[in-house]
């Protein structure tokens, strides 16, 4: 009887087990981010304008709970896929000069920090890698958090060329060191509970 309990009592337990940790991944919201309609895009201040988006990327926005700060933004951008309406710019970023895709095909950002700084702003610490080359950035959003299952997410961030290698200049174009970056990413709800606001 003894060991009949506590097989029992084991059984019990494990299962128990099971079904919090099932409960607990089920009240975590799932967001999925369409790049189909969210763009992003880079403007540098030049003697002729240099601005353009990226036609390929990738971007995932992951919670382990309702509360917005468990929240991780991962955005992966195919840097061969730049687009800046001119083939000779395209060409000069892609080189080893500027974003040396054949070396390091992937610009990234990973969130390691969400911070709440008003009812709809939220500053999205992380890494942004481009070249091979990490340093610590901040991301500042401004999410739509009307109790809707879907909405935009609209972002900027600016970051010092230099800082990742790009000495290089264009020829014939001044540009300045300054980039600055938007992003507009449509995100919907597909499954768990809304995310929790501070208000």
């Amino acid at each position: 009887m003894d060991r009949l309990l506590k097989t029992t009592l084991t059984l019990v337990f494990l299962t128990t087990l099971g079904l919090t940790a099932a409960t607990s991944e089920a009240q975590a919201p799932v967001f999925v981010i369409t790049p189909e309609t969210s763009s992003v895009k880079f403007f540098v201040k030049a003697s002729v304008a240099i601005a353009g988006n990226f036609d390929k990327w990738d971007a995932t926005l992951a919670f382990t709970s309702p509360d917005v700060s468990t929240g991780v933004l991962d955005v992966k951008i195919q840097a061969a896929t730049v687009n800046t309406g001119s083939d000779f710019k395209d060409d000069k970023l892609k080189s080893k000069d500027f974003f040396d895709v054949k070396k390091d095909p992937l610009i990234t950002f990973k969130s390691t920090k969400i911070v709440q700084t008003s009812p709809n702003t939220f500053d999205v610490q992380g890494n942004f890698t481009i070249r091979g080359v990490t340093k610590p950035d901040t991301l500042v959003l401004t999410v739509d958090r009307e109790g809707k299952s879907s909405g935009e997410i609209k972002g900027t961030m600016a970051f010092d060329r230099k800082d990742y290698g790009m000495d290089s200049g264009i020829p014939f174009i001044k540009i300045a060191d300054r980039v600055e970056v938007t992003v507009s990413l449509q995100a919907k709800r597909v499954s768990g509970p809304p995310v929790i606001f501070k208000q």
